[in-house]
């Protein structure tokens, strides 16, 4: 009896589903205040629904489904919350999300902007807010999309892009923003999204210095053409140990500062003398008697 008892316990606990760690729902888009159930519209807020799903601990309540549990409450009120938290609160409590995400549409035609907010139920305030660009333009694509705005609001920290350096030389050190950083062993820096001020710099070379534009979920590779100090040659011996390195000795000591300096400090002291005496006539002015003569 006790084993049927622990087997039957067993498998329920198998049947049951996974609790998830957070429920978001999608509150009903709208437009101008109304809900909009347009076909470009129901295949965006797919695309939010998908992207929130593929969150780690994360389960999604659809639109559609939020939109069901209005209509059974009978509170149409709730479809039109226009960012409000106290409705959006009510909302939540309804499906039992502890957030909820909302979105104004604005724009016309194929250039729309959607103004999305996640509110925190618990809390009975906005949580962040953000805006989705709908188009194939170049700063579209590099905000993420719908999985990248799903981010921004639920999950800011992972809002990154990857960074490759391409570096010529071995030792150099890369700086973002000011901070030293470091490097994967693939040369690859993970930063995130926006511009970032980088600088490379290595004691034999010019520093490298450049304004990157990290794009969330790509890589962007850079390649760092380090410049090399120009060299004398004479100061150089040996022969190189590769293409970029070379080996530098101490110049010989008759040509070292301290040698340098006195040697020619004594020689000025020497041709000041030597000028003075040719220009100087020690005999000037001075009379000499020769024979018997007057002067």
């Amino acid at each position: 009896m006790l084993i049927r008892v622990i087997t039957a316990a067993a498998l329920m606990l198998a049947a049951a589903p996974a609790r998830a760690e957070r429920l978001v729902a999608i509150a009903p888009f709208s437009t101008l205040g109304a809900e909009d159930t347009s076909a470009a519209v129901k295949k965006l807020t797919a695309d939010i629904e998908a992207a929130v799903a593929g969150l780690a601990g994360t389960k999604v309540v659809t639109a559609a489904q939020v939109a069901e549990a209005i209509r059974r409450a009978k509170k149409p009120q709730l479809k039109a919350c226009e960012g409000e938290a106290a409705c959006l609160t009510e909302l939540g409590k309804l499906v039992g999300a502890q957030v909820v995400i909302a979105g104004e549409i604005g724009g016309l035609g194929e250039a729309r902007v959607i103004y999305l907010g996640a509110t925190d139920v618990g809390a009975a305030k906005e949580l962040r807010s953000t805006t989705l660009t709908v188009g194939t333009s170049a700063a579209a694509q590099d905000e993420g999309g719908p999985q990248g705005a799903v981010v921004r609001l639920l999950e800011p920290d992972r809002y990154r892009g990857t960074v490759r350096f391409v570096l010529d030389v071995v030792g150099a050190t890369v700086y973002v923003n000011g901070g030293k950083a470091t490097l994967s062993p693939r040369s690859e820096l993970s930063l995130p999204v926006g511009t970032q001020a980088v600088r490379v710099t290595h004691p034999q070379y010019h520093d490298f210095v450049r304004f990157i534009d990290v794009s969330y979920g790509r890589t962007t590779e850079v390649a760092v053409p380090l410049q090399q100090y120009p060299i004398v040659r004479r100061d150089l011996q040996g022969k190189p140990v590769s293409r970029d390195q070379t080996v530098y000795v101490d110049p010989p000591w008759w040509r070292r500062w301290y040698v340098v300096g006195p040697a020619a400090v004594g020689l000025a002291v020497v041709t000041g003398v030597i000028v003075s005496a040719i220009a100087y006539d020690p005999f000037a002015g001075r009379c000499v008697k020769v024979g018997g003569g007057g002067c």
